[in-house]
């Protein structure tokens, strides 16, 4: 075959391939159209479960919830337990002769709820129209897609599993079957730092180990197109408390002679970042990986939200070494949570504190752990003439030593990011964009998720697809989800079930 003809099928074939991937989603949109009051109906009453993960008795509700729609879909379904740990729900898609499967993720467990910080119930789905209006959806002539529906965890994290789940619907309405085994893995503590999981994976090798995993969790890109994420940052949090006199001292009598632990704490926090967010600690860069050309070529495409988001955020400067946002997460952090020592205002009193805290979070980055970080922190704050100690300690500790600090680390999870160039990467990429939802695609969130986990053992990619609106108040009050957003996963879903190849 010449290459001119050579050239000439690939390009036929290629187009085949990508009318095929859009008409997918074109059906799968239309099936969306005509369903959405089943669709709203079945996330609603989801919703309306209670999801705390210590909450046992509903968490036990949401699990049978969603084993029970799984299972109406054909699916085989296996609840995974461990003592103490709420239930992993597993469901499976067997397809006759698939050489692969893929995993997709999702927690149905949500954040605790202050309930007089909240507009409604969260445990009641309310649906409001953008003026911020309540709306009867159900007696509604149409249903607008810039609705939000209200509840906990509308967003962060039952959106992806009815978005899954109605994707199987609006395949299966098509006709179409995918070319690769399906597994729906739905944790029940992820907001709870996933305590159990590692447990869940290592006792069930068997079961929890497909060739690849699809995270469907946070929010999409602020600019409002689907995004994919390639990693994500890990953590490590510290308390630190800074010792004074061993009571309370007048100021006036003894200030300038005793040490004050508040001046103490606020110049060790100092020495160890600057206001532009530069980590000063010796060594801390050594182990950070440097951004390939291909992740740097990513972010060079993201849309550029920086001025929105300072108007938003009321704030006119940022501290990101001197890097745009997206390339400055690319890299580890050192964030102070808070400060607490002696009062302020009309609380105030002359008087020097015997100890001031601060509590610290770390963000990290391949090749970084949280043993290597806890050396070069520890490290530097010796070299601050500090003495280290890991309980309260005594008057002859204090008395012994010019500065006492005690540490208590947290346990904290590496970083994990996996490869852009790898062909489930462009994969994925390529049929959202055939689906004509073309991703921003970030090499690594800000946050920390335990993405370490889905590699192990042997480095399996792992690949986030979120779907929830960037603005769904998710952790806070009023939790929402636009509904154009799972409208959109609807659609996605459904893509890669079919799209995704067998090899």
């Amino acid at each position: 075959m010449t290459r001119p003809i050579l050239a000439l099928v690939l390009f036929l074939t290629a187009s085949a391939a990508a009318a095929d991937v859009a008409a997918i989603a074109k059906n799968a949109s239309e099936w969306r159209a005509q369903n959405e009051g089943a669709i709203l109906s079945e996330f609603s009453d989801l919703l309306a479960i209670p999801n705390l993960a210590s909450d046992a008795e509903n968490i036990a509700r949401n699990a049978d919830a969603i084993s029970a729609s799984c299972t109406r879909r054909g699916l085989s379904v296996r609840l995974l337990r461990i003592a103490g740990a709420p239930p992993l729900v597993v469901a499976e898609l067997h397809v006759p002769d698939a050489t692969r499967t893929i995993g997709f993720y999702a927690h149905y467990d949500g954040q605790p709820v202050d309930r007089a910080r909240w507009k409604s119930d969260p445990w009641k789905p309310v649906m409001r129209d953008v003026e911020g209006n309540e709306i009867d959806w159900q007696k509604a002539k149409s249903v607008d897609s810039e609705w939000r529906i209200y509840a906990r965890s509308a967003g962060d994290d039952k959106a992806p599993i009815i978005g899954m789940l109605a994707g199987l619907d609006a395949l299966h309405h098509s006709g179409r079957q995918p070319a690769v085994n399906l597994m729906f893995v739905f944790e029940g503590e992820e907001e709870a730092g996933s305590p159990h999981l590692a447990g869940y994976l290592a006792k069930y090798p068997e079961v929890l180990r497909p060739d690849a995993w699809v995270l469907c969790d946070g929010p999409v890109h602020q600019s409002r197109q689907m995004e994919l994420f390639f990693g994500a940052r890990g953590t490590l949090d510290l308390e630190l408390t800074v010792y004074g006199p061993g009571k309370g001292l007048h100021d006036g009598h003894y200030g300038n002679w005793v040490p004050n632990p508040i001046v103490q704490l606020t110049h060790l926090l100092d020495s160890m970042r600057d206001e532009n967010g530069r980590i000063l600690i010796k060594g801390f860069y050594a182990d950070a990986k440097t951004p390939t050309p291909a992740e740097l070529e990513a972010i060079s495409k993201i849309p550029d939200v920086e001025p929105a988001l300072r108007r938003e955020f009321a704030i006119l400067a940022t501290e990101s070494v001197g890097k745009k946002l997206n390339e400055a997460i690319m890299y580890p952090a050192l964030n102070l949570r808070g400060i607490q020592a002696g009062h302020v205002g009309d609380q105030a009193s002359n008087t020097i504190q015997t100890e001031a805290r601060a509590s610290i979070d770390f963000r990290l980055v391949p090749d970084e752990t949280p043993a290597s970080v806890k050396a070069l922190v520890e490290r530097h704050i010796e070299g601050e003439h500090y003495k280290i100690v890991r309980e309260t300690p005594d008057a002859h500790t204090r008395a012994t030593n010019a500065k006492v600090v005690k540490l208590e680390w947290g346990s904290g999870y590496p970083p994990a990011r996996t490869s852009l160039d790898l062909p489930l990467s462009k994969e994925i990429a390529d049929l959202m964009t055939e689906a004509g939802h073309p991703p921003v695609r970030l090499p690594t969130v800000g946050g920390s998720i335990p993405m370490y986990l889905f590699q192990q053992p042997d480095n399996r990619p792992v690949i986030g697809l979120p779907i929830a609106n960037h603005d769904d108040n998710q952790h806070a009050e009023n939790e929402n989800l636009r509904l154009q957003n799972l409208w959109d996963g609807i659609e996605i879903y459904a893509t890669l079930f079919a799209g995704l190849s067998a090899d």
